[in-house]
């Protein structure tokens, strides 16, 4: 059976990772603008707070885990108010060696691994719009044993780094993202799979993207009204059935597309289209190029 959260990390590509070690003492506070790529934190010892836009501050403890696939703005401080120091990291330099925050000397009252990494997909934004923006896992004691080894392998340069790295990075999406998935997460993917009816019917449509699929088709598979599933899926996914089954086709498309190993004809037919020119349609429409242009610009 095909597994949709394994399909969209891996169509997503992570790569590119960069880690750094980060500690803070006394009274203190870094306001970081908004990123836009994927970034994480572990916490290594003692506890902080963070602040997320759009979302209510938490308090981080030693072995708690955070993940948010689109980085927005976000504040690091201490529990003591502070003014923050405003950092944009599109702009600063990567830092060499840990970062401090607050009191310079003494022992610091926590300790954190935070990194970044890139999303190498054409459809990045898509995917990511069906995850949440902010996962917080506590008590995961793989999630810390992950973020160290990632924070290991950037940190010198041997054979098959990269390679390592892509690997670690999608395995701690996986885990980071099963960890928080139910049904009080957002609308988006993680929800939808926690709903067991909605899961068979996205499982099946991830398995046979091609296959002409009606709402009605799919409800069956839930083993759901024709009615009851459209409204489900809609307010669980936050797209209505159709309209993330085309979403997903153009996502794979453009995948095909960028690898440039088919001929337009064959990526319709891999995604559902009957032919080339229905395809070249439905893309354009989709996209705003045509899926030739689209080749040769990826």
């Amino acid at each position: 059976m095909s597994d949709p959260l394994s399909e969209v990390i891996a169509l997503l590509n992570p790569r590119a990772v960069f880690s750094k070690g980060i500690s803070g003492a006394g009274r203190w506070a870094v306001r970081y603008s908004d990123f836009g790529q994927p970034s994480f934190c572990a916490v290594i010892d003692g506890s902080c707070r963070l602040a997320v836009e759009g979302q209510e501050a938490i308090a981080l403890e030693a072995g708690d885990f955070v993940l948010m696939p689109a980085t927005p703005g976000f504040t690091l401080s201490s529990f003591e108010a502070a003014a923050p120091v405003h950092i944009d990291p599109k702009l600063a330099p990567a830092p060499e060696g840990e970062v401090r925050h607050g009191m310079r000397d003494g022992p610091p009252d926590v300790r954190l691994l935070g990194g970044y990494f890139v999303f190498d997909s054409p459809d990045a934004a898509l995917l990511v719009s069906l995850l949440p923006t902010l996962v917080h896992v506590r008590g995961v004691d793989r999630l810390s044993v992950l973020v160290r080894l990632v924070g290991e392998e950037s940190s010198e340069e041997r054979s098959g780094r990269e390679l390592v790295l892509t690997r670690l990075v999608e395995v701690l999406l996986v885990e980071a993202l099963r960890s928080s998935s139910g049904e009080d997460a957002p609308p988006g993917l993680l929800r939808g799979l926690a709903d067991a009816r909605l899961a068979l019917a996205m499982r099946q449509l991830h398995a046979d993207p091609a296959r002409p699929w009606t709402v009605t088709q799919l409800a069956q598979k839930a083993a759901l009204s024709r009615s009851a599933f459209f409204d489900r899926f809609t307010r669980a996914v936050g797209l209505p059935p159709m309209e993330y089954l085309l979403a997903w086709r153009m996502a794979l498309a453009k995948n095909l597309l960028k690898h440039r190993e088919l001929a337009i004809a064959e990526v319709a037919e891999r995604v559902g289209y009957s032919s080339a020119s229905t395809f070249s349609t439905a893309f354009s429409r989709h996209v705003g190029l045509p899926p030739g242009r689209f080749a040769r610009r990826a």
